[in-house]
């Protein structure tokens, strides 16, 4: 499988908005010193396409979760024959990866860490070790943190500096653990995203 092993901020500046590759103790203004795009030469904003605005969507989502071309199709696919909204269908099982759980929890500072956790089977789905990243969480899951990562520095750090938890998990950081409660709305998934234009680009 491809991995990305690039600067991660200079994504974030292809995209023009932090896409919380980085830890997010620093603004993103502050991580990303440049305000061009990479590659660009010039401060003048080119004209872009109708496709090019739906493709730079899509690739935005990819990056912000972490997955491949393949892994995005493959999500898409299996919300194409909802009768409901195909994008946030689409969201909401992006947001329900165990990687992106974790990270929602606060047990890791970015979904990277969080799927580097599961991959060293820190995670425990309930009661069980699951060190799949893309293991999609249902509703009354329990997660939790195996009791010999517990001490871990890079986990301890990453609940000290969270700062909030979705209303759609309920997280005890002194136990460190937590329960996916729900699917969460449109409105309560936290990223700046035009689900819709997503869609477009594929027809759908």
């Amino acid at each position: 499988m491809s991995k990305y092993i690039g600067p991660k901020q200079k994504l974030s500046r292809r995209e023009g908005c932090d896409l919380f590759l980085k830890s997010g103790i620093r603004s993103f203004e502050e991580k990303c010193k440049s305000r061009t795009k990479p590659g660009q030469q010039s401060k003048h904003v080119l004209k872009v396409s109708n496709y090019g605005i739906q493709l730079r969507e899509k690739q935005k989502a990819k990056r912000i979760y972490g997955i491949t071309e393949r892994q995005f199709l493959i999500y898409l696919r299996s919300v194409y024959k909802a009768n409901s909204e195909i994008g946030t269908l689409l969201l909401q099982t992006l947001e329900a990866r165990l990687d992106n759980i974790v990270y929602r929890m606060g047990f890791s500072v970015t979904r990277a860490e969080a799927r580097q956790l599961i991959a060293h089977r820190s995670i425990l789905v309930n009661n069980r070790v699951v060190n799949i990243p893309s293991f999609l969480v249902k509703p009354a899951d329990s997660i939790k943190i195996h009791d010999k990562s517990k001490t871990q520095l890079r986990i301890t750090n990453a609940i000290r500096i969270h700062q909030k938890v979705p209303c759609w998990l309920n997280v005890d950081h002194f136990k460190m653990e937590g329960t996916f409660k729900q699917k969460p709305t449109r409105k309560e998934i936290p990223i700046e995203l035009n689900e819709r234009l997503i869609i477009e680009l594929y027809g759908c």
